[in-house]
């Protein structure tokens, strides 16, 4: 019977039993279909390794590849009122929030941080879509004013990466005043001189792109990102019309002047550190570290350098002929000894007796 228990049992489990897998190994990229591994595609920060297609990335991801050693340190944002309005549609308000809290794991739609790149200190703050679509409410209101407020008080750059659907519609008013609201905390870094970059990813609309999403002193973007105030397809149905290829997109913004930059997520960090080193005025950023000379060890003067010429196994003849370099230290003469046997005193005595 042990036979049976301790190999057919267990063959005929295995071959049964269902093997459970773990989920999220593998995505597909959604313009070339291509599956990718997912320790390759979070390596290439969810660019595809294919067609370089930009997929969605979380604040906290974007911030490791970021900052140097991927350290950055959170700045507090003040809570606003939980449902102002006690809106409903669907579902409550505070459902919503719920939701999007254990679906991303984020408080917010907007993450604000400070830290190094390129050893040059900056305060930057992101936007995640995948939290109500990053839609604009007071919370993001009052995370661009703390950034902006952090930034003044370190004398830094402000670095903002926006990908929102626009205002929220579930704090109505109160989220279409937060437009105003960050416009004021830009003209703050303008006033204290200070460097505002936005890197618009996919998508920005509505009125984030009407507020501070387009009043940077620097405007990047990835490479085909969705930027419009209106979406093609409100546009297209209101003068029913089909738009040209690429409309809105980042290509096509950066060829008519709305942009200054198109830089692919992979790219992203030397470009910013190069940017904000350029603007705070900076020389450029150290590669590497060598390090300081050491004076004792430095090397002596060869001419001033005594020349110390080997004897050993030189006849006396030899020896005699051969001068010191100039500048060298005499070496002292040495003194002839004689050899003395032992024997020699007690013969000495012998011979007077």
């Amino acid at each position: 019977m042990n036979w049976i228990n301790n190999y057919v049992r267990p063959r005929i489990n295995s071959i049964f039993s269902r093997r459970e897998t773990p989920e999220n190994l593998w995505s597909k990229c959604d313009s070339c279909g291509t599956m990718l591994f997912h320790r390759e595609l979070s390596d290439n920060l969810n660019v595809c390794t294919s067609c370089g297609h930009h997929m969605a990335i979380s604040p906290r991801d974007r911030f490791r590849a970021l900052f140097d050693g991927g350290i950055f340190t959170e700045v507090d944002v003040p809570e606003p009122v939980n449902d102002p309005l006690h809106f409903r549609d669907q579902k409550k308000y505070p459902d919503r929030m719920r939701e999007a809290r254990r679906k991303t794991g984020e408080d917010e739609a907007m993450l604000v941080a400070q830290g190094e790149i390129g050893r040059t200190p900056i305060v930057a703050t992101a936007q995640d879509f995948s939290f109500m679509g990053g839609s604009m409410g007071m919370y993001v209101g009052n995370a661009i004013v703390a950034a902006a407020e952090r930034a003044v008080q370190r004398k830094c750059p402000l670095v903002l990466f926006s990908a929102a659907g626009g205002a929220r519609m579930q704090e109505g008013i109160l989220s279409l005043m937060q437009m105003p609201r960050t416009t004021v905390a830009v003209q703050m870094l303008k006033e204290a001189g200070l460097p505002y970059i936005v890197v618009l990813t996919h998508p920005t609309t509505g009125g984030v792109t009407a507020s501070y999403a387009m009043l940077g002193d620097v405007h990047i973007a990835e490479p085909n990102a969705l930027i419009c105030f209106a979406g093609p397809r409100v546009i297209e149905q209101t003068i029913r019309e089909k738009l040209p290829e690429g409309f809105q997109r980042a290509e096509y913004l950066l060829d008519h002047g709305m942009l200054d930059r198109v830089t692919p997520r992979t790219q992203m960090r030397e470009e910013l550190i190069q940017i904000t080193r350029m603007l705070m005025g900076l020389p450029p950023a150290v590669r590497g570290d060598l390090p300081a000379p050491d004076k004792a060890a430095a090397l002596p003067d060869p001419e001033a350098a005594a020349v110390v010429v080997p004897t050993s196994g030189v006849s006396d003849a030899k020896a005699k002929d051969i001068k010191p370099a100039a500048g060298a230290a005499p070496t002292p003469a040495k003194a002839a000894t004689k050899e003395v046997p032992k024997d020699a005193g007690k013969d000495k005595a012998k011979d007077k007796k």
